[in-house]
């Protein structure tokens, strides 16, 4: 790496954690929410394939993509961030935007889902391992990918169509049109992560050639673009969000239905619960057995049991156990609730 000089240089993305004894040789790039395990000495990019595990097997590196999205770490990751931002100032100088699940992260998924696939269909389904720049995919953890993949995205989409309808009920198909019609066609392009602040790439180019033309010039007025970029999110999350759908119906908004929305929160009911089951079924091995070894230094199998439950509580009264509960009957709510509203309009 030093053959005209060094060259060790990286980028771990947003959300991504290393273990202990971690190791990986620069240049790389890791992947959105991804938890680098043992040390990797090719030169790989997972960026595409966010919410993953890369893991040290036999000197080889080797890609579980998306299984992080059915870990109970990486939701509790995403609610403690925004719990010790302890500015105070109402103005912040940072924009910083905590959502777990975004237009970056989700045509992320999207990408990753397709590549996914492709190396499938290229590689045969008879293939026990796939290679993607520089890691190995177990065939049972490609198929697994595309499914998770697909969930999330379902999650995200419906999360959005909810968010749009809430507390609406359109008299006809045509007011369901215009709640559904975006107030803006920015952001349906590819989005970036500037250090923490989203954006659809579109708005950054413009701000950047608006610095070289002169238009803007001075820190103030950066700062000013990027405060209207954080504060426009939710109509850019909105444009991107309406687009992807509008792709997988085939049809615009101006000839979507309710039957279409129907399906869509359908899709959405059901990505939510599997990923929370999931969710709940990972809390539930930090209870078990091997999870217990190191209490009760001089008891017998009670006492050990007894001393954990005084350290750590129960399975049933652990709080974000109990979140997840509520979460799930929530959605199962809102979903359950929508579905009331469009099956007036048929």
């Amino acid at each position: 790496m030093y053959k005209l000089g060094p060259n060790h240089q990286g980028i771990v993305e947003r959300g991504s954690k290393t273990t202990s004894d971690s190791y990986i040789l620069w240049p790389a790039k890791v992947g959105a929410f991804t938890v680098v395990m043992g040390r990797h000495y090719r030169n790989s990019d997972t960026s595409d394939l966010p919410f993953s595990y890369l893991i040290e097997h036999d000197d080889e590196s080797i890609l579980v993509p998306g299984v992080n999205l059915q870990k109970v770490g990486t939701v509790r990751d995403a609610r403690k961030w925004p719990k010790r931002d302890l500015r105070k100032d109402p103005v912040k100088l940072d924009f910083i935007n905590f959502k777990l699940l975004s237009p970056y992260t989700i045509q992320k998924m999207l990408s990753g889902a397709r590549l996914l696939s492709n190396l499938k269909s290229m590689a045969g389904e008879t293939s026990d391992y796939y290679t993607y720049h520089s890691v190995k995919i177990k065939s049972l953890s490609l198929c697994n990918g595309i499914k998770l993949y697909q969930m999330g995205a379902d999650k995200f989409l419906g999360n959005c169509l909810i968010k749009r309808l809430e507390n609406k009920q359109p008299k006809n198909a045509d007011e369901l049109r215009s709640i559904l019609a975006p107030e803006t066609t920015t952001g349906t392009g590819k989005w970036v992560d500037l250090a923490g602040l989203f954006a659809p790439l579109e708005v950054v180019q413009k701000m950047l050639d608006d610095i070289e033309s002169g238009k803007i010039c001075t820190l103030e007025d950066v700062t000013e673009c990027f405060r209207s970029i954080h504060e426009n999110y939710s109509a850019y999350e909105w444009a991107w969000a309406a687009d992807i759908l509008q792709q997988r119906l085939g049809k615009s908004i101006d000839k979507m239905t309710a039957d279409d929305i129907l399906e869509m929160t359908a899709k959405w009911k059901e990505a939510v619960i599997k990923l929370d089951q999931m969710l709940y079924d990972d809390a539930k091995k930090e209870f078990s057995p091997s999870a217990q070894i190191g209490f009760g230094i001089d008891g017998d199998e009670e006492t050990k049991h007894a001393d954990f439950g005084a350290v750590r509580g129960t399975f049933e009264k652990n709080s974000f156990v109990a979140e997840i509960e509520k979460h799930i009957d929530a959605k199962t709510k809102l979903g359950d609730d929508l579905i009331g509203r469009m099956q007036k309009l048929r």
